[in-house]
C-alpha cells in the first residue's frame, strides 16, 4: 500500500481534481490518498477567524459568503450529473451552515481550529463525490478518527497506527482510501491541526503507520530544485536526496516540502517521492537513506530570521555561561537555528519574535544584547559538502560584495549556512546559482 498526497494547487481547480482521480487510478496498488484544502481556502478561513476574533461579524459573514460562492461554482464544473451536483451541494452546505452558526456564538481558539478544519473536510468530500460519479470504488476515512497529537502537539504515532489499522481492516477489499491532511485531534479530543503545510506531515505519518511502499507528495513542480525558481533564472530538479539532505533543505526554506514530514519517513525508512501533478511522467525527486552522490545539491533560504548577539567579556568564558544562555531560549520554547561564538560574544538566530521581549530581558544580566531583525538564512546543502574539491572556495568566492552576518558549518556534514540581510537574499541566491552550479 502506498500514500499519495495532493496539495492545494493540485486540487484547486475542477479539472485538476479530475486529473488527480486519473493519477489515483492509473495503477492497481492499494493506496491512501491525502488531500489538502483547495488552494486559497485555508487563507480564507484564517481571514474569517481573524475577523471573528476582532468581533467584526459582518466582515466575517461577507468572507463566508464569498467562499461559499466559490465552492458552488467549483461543484458546477467538477460534476456532470445533476443528481450528484445536488448531493455535493447539500454536503458543502452543511459546512457553511456550521461557519454561519459560529457567527452567532462566542468565538474562542478551539472554535478557530474547527474553522480551519473545514477546508480539508470539504475537499475530500467533493473528491469522494467525483469518484462516486465516476464509479470508482473507494472509502472516505475521516482523519479525525485516527490522527491525534499529544499535549505537546506531537503526533502519537503508535495510536495513529492502531486506529488506522482498525479502520483499514474494516474495508479489507477496498483499494482506494481518501482522507484529510493537516487536521487531527488533540489530547483533549478537540479538533486541532498539524500547523501550516501539515498535509505533508499527515502523509508521512500515515505512510509510517502503515509501512507504506512509498509516500508520494504531488505538487505543481517536478521535484526539489537546486534553487528557488521564483527568484533565479534557471534551476534543475534534483534526482535523489538523502533524508538528511531533504530535512536540511525543508527546514531552511525549500517550500515544496514541510520540514516535519521527513522524520517519520526516515525513522521507518519509507521512500518519499516529490512529483508534479501537471507533469505526472516527470522523474521528480526521490528521497531515501542513500544520498546517491557527494557534493552540493541545492540552496534554500529561510526568511523572518532574528539575530541576537550577547556580548560579555566578563562572563563568556565562565563555566556554564552558554548553558545559561540556552536555558533562556528553552524556557520560552524558542528554537535556535544558528550559533557562532568568539572570546567576547555569542550570536544566535531565531525565527519568531513571539517571546522576544521576554528573552531579551532575561539575557541582559549576562551582557549587552543586540537585536538584528530582517535577516535571512541561506543554506547550501549536499552530502559531505566540504569533501568536494574546492567547494568552500567556490562558495565564498561567489559571495563577494554580499554582507554576510554569520557563517555556520560543522554541526552537520551536509550544510553550510549563511546569515545575510533579507534585502540581499535574491542577490545571494543568484550569486550561488552561478558560482556553485554554473547556472545563470
Amino acid at each position: 500500500m502506498k500514500v499519495m498526497k495532493f496539495g492545494g494547487t493540485s486540487v484547486g481547480k475542477p479539472e485538476r481534481m479530475h486529473q488527480v482521480a486519473e493519477l489515483v487510478t492509473r495503477d492497481t496498488e492499494e493506496k491512501i490518498v491525502v488531500l489538502s484544502a483547495l488552494s486559497g481556502t485555508t487563507n480564507a478561513l484564517v481571514a474569517i477567524g481573524d475577523s471573528l476574533a476582532k468581533g467584526e461579524k459582518s466582515a466575517a459573514k461577507a468572507q463566508i459568503d464569498q467562499l461559499e460562492a466559490h465552492y458552488q461554482q467549483f461543484i458546477i464544473h467538477l460534476l456532470a450529473s445533476e443528481a450528484m451536483k445536488t448531493k455535493c451541494r447539500s454536503i458543502i452546505a452543511e459546512h457553511f451552515e456550521f461557519l454561519n452558526i459560529i457567527l452567532k456564538i462566542s468565538f474562542n481558539e478551539a472554535l478557530n481550529k474547527d474553522i480551519l478544519a473545514q477546508g480539508e473536510l470539504m475537499s475530500t468530500k467533493m473528491f469522494s463525490c467525483y469518484l462516486e460519479e465516476q464509479g470508482i470504488d473507494h472509502v472516505l476515512l475521516p482523519a479525525l478518527d485516527f490522527m491525534s497529537i499529544d499535549s505537546y502537539e506531537e503526533p502519537q504515532v503508535g495510536t495513529i497506527k492502531v486506529k488506522l489499522s482498525q479502520l483499514l481492516h474494516q474495508h479489507a477489499h477496498t483499494k482506494i482510501f481518501v482522507t484529510q491532511g493537516y487536521i487531527s485531534r488533540n489530547s483533549k479530543g478537540e479538533v486541532d491541526n498539524l500547523k501550516r503545510g501539515g498535509s505533508d506531515y499527515s502523509a508521512s505519518l500515515i505512510a509510517a503507520a502503515i509501512q507504506a511502499s512509498v509516500c508520494e507528495i504531488w505538487t505543481d513542480i517536478d521535484g526539489m530544485h537546486n534553487n528557488d525558481p521564483r527568484v533565479v533564472g534557471k534551476t534543475v530538479a534534483i534526482e535523489q536526496l538523502s533524508f538528511e539532505e531533504a530535512a536540511e533543505l525543508a527546514y531552511f526554506g525549500a517550500k515544496i516540502l514541510h520540514p516535519a514530514s521527513i522524520w517519520p519517513a526516515q525513522h521507518y525508512n519509507i521512500p518519499v517521492k516529490l512529483l508534479n501533478t501537471m507533469q505526472p511522467d516527470a522523474k521528480g525527486t526521490l528521497i531515501v537513506e542513500d544520498a546517491g552522490s557527494v557534493g552540493v545539491k541545492a540552496v534554500a533560504a529561510k526568511d523572518g530570521i532574528i539575530a541576537i548577539k550577547i556580548k560579555s567579556s566578563r562572563m563568556l568564558l565562565a563555566y556554564g555561561f552558554l548553558r545559561k544562555i540556552f536555558e533562556v531560549f528553552e524556557k520560552y520554547r524558542t528554537s535556535i537555528d544558528m550559533i557562532t561564538t568568539s572570546e567576547v560574544a555569542v550570536s544566535v538566530t531565531i525565527d519568531t519574535d513571539a517571546n522576544l521581549d521576554a528573552i531579551v530581558q532575561e539575557l541582559e544580566p549576562f551582557g549587552s544584547v543586540e537585536i538584528d531583525k530582517g535577516q535571512t538564512i541561506v543554506s547550501i546543502v549536499g552530502n559531505e559538502i566540504a569533501k568536494t574539491d574546492k567547494i568552500l572556495t567556490r562558495l565564498f568566492d561567489s559571495l563577494e560584495g554580499i554582507p554576510v552576518r554569520m557563517v555556520s558549518y560543522g554541526g552537520s556534514p551536509h550544510n553550510v549556512s549563511l546569515l545575510v540581510p533579507s534585502d540581499n537574499k535574491v542577490q545571494t541566491l543568484r550569486a550561488l546559482n552561478t558560482g556553485i552550479f554554473g547556472l545563470d
